[in-house]
């Protein structure tokens, strides 16, 4: 008979659209103890699901995506029964959630903390990743969710270092340091590597949230009430794209809308062609893909202007999300176009 679950650490990893949080869990990944099993769930607010492509299969491991909206708020009831399955189904030693970059740790943390949790979870050191970058964007310091989330974090990584300058740094530590309550620590983190200490030497979740401005819970909080009590099915990912046809849905909430495509795995593309076309986009939208090339299968990832391009094993389909402020992404119609354009003959 299987042992009661009880007081599985869970760690909240947090921080803006683009700044690196799943590559620092990618990093966390490979020091993982050998005797603990590990549980990722990777929230993102495209429709799509490509970050969970960045993470290898493997027995010590189970990782769960939930595209299509906010954990806190559009999902926040998917979540619930998520969890549940998961912790009972694959008993995991330590539980790491990655929230959307537009997500609200303040509506999660009642979920992690509610009744169906009780003496399940021990909610730890909630991390805000932070690319220094952002700080010289007045859109991003004045955009609620991003300060919220630095304000109810515990601790903060610097993250993206390697292309900051050392002014960028210096303010950010400043930023990052300036935060009450005081941060437990701010590490710098240089391609996303961190001690594994930081995590597993982590104390609870001091628990009651600073005070904030209370725009961005107002705006999640409408979503989570439109939402309701329904459990959203990923109709999307259950739909076979056929050869040469993708399909594609889109979303739009908390100012931002969101643009994802799936295409058959059979169908390859220039991977010369298709990078210039994905780099081509305006440079203020996010993109992150994964696709069949004639070069094998690869992960495109683009935030901030810069891009990342690398190997991956995910074989199921090609994967396409562009995200952008209201009223910036391209019309899908011509972005199809272009794609067809760069497919291999």
């Amino acid at each position: 008979m299987p042992q009661t679950l009880s007081d599985i650490p869970v760690h909240l990893i947090t921080g803006f659209l683009g700044s690196g949080k799943s590559t620092l869990i990618n990093r966390l990944i490979e020091q993982k103890p050998n005797d603990e099993r590990w549980a990722v769930v990777i929230n993102e607010f495209g429709q799509v699901g490509i970050d969970q492509a960045m993470f290898s299969e493997r027995d010590d491991l189970v990782v769960k995506g939930l595209p299509g909206g906010c954990l806190c708020c559009q999902l926040a009831f998917v979540m619930q029964a998520t969890l549940v399955n998961l912790l009972h189904r694959q008993r995991p030693d330590r539980l790491i959630i990655e929230p959307t970059g537009l997500g609200h740790p303040a509506g999660l943390l009642e979920v992690l903390r509610g009744e169906a949790f009780a003496g399940v979870l021990d909610v730890r050191d909630i991390i805000a990743v932070l690319d220094p970058r952002r700080l010289d964007d007045p859109r991003s310091r004045e955009h609620a969710t991003f300060r919220d989330q630095l304000a109810v974090a515990d601790s903060v990584v610097l993250t993206m270092t390697d292309l900051a300058t050392p002014e960028q740094l210096a303010a950010a530590h400043q930023y990052a340091s300036a935060q009450w309550p005081k941060r437990r620590w701010v590490a710098e983190a240089a391609y996303g590597e961190v001690p594994i200490s930081l995590l597993i030497d982590a104390g609870r979740h001091r628990g009651e949230l600073p005070q904030t401005d209370g725009s961005a819970p107002h705006d999640h909080k409408a979503l989570r009430e439109a939402a309701g009590s329904v459990v959203m099915l990923d109709d999307f990912a259950l739909v076979e794209p056929r050869t040469g046809e993708p399909v594609h849905e889109s979303g739009h909430a908390l100012g931002y809308d969101t643009l994802g495509f799936r295409w058959h795995p059979a169908d390859a593309f220039d991977l010369d062609r298709v990078t210039a076309l994905l780099g081509a986009l305006p440079a203020a939208l996010r993109v992150k893909a994964v696709l069949h090339t004639e070069a094998g299968w690869k992960l495109y990832n683009r935030a901030e202007g810069t891009v990342n391009l690398g190997d991956c094993a995910w074989r199921r389909d090609s994967r396409l999300e562009v995200i952008g402020e209201q009223g910036t992404l391209p019309e899908a119609e011509w972005l199809v176009a272009r794609l067809r354009e760069s497919l291999l003959p």
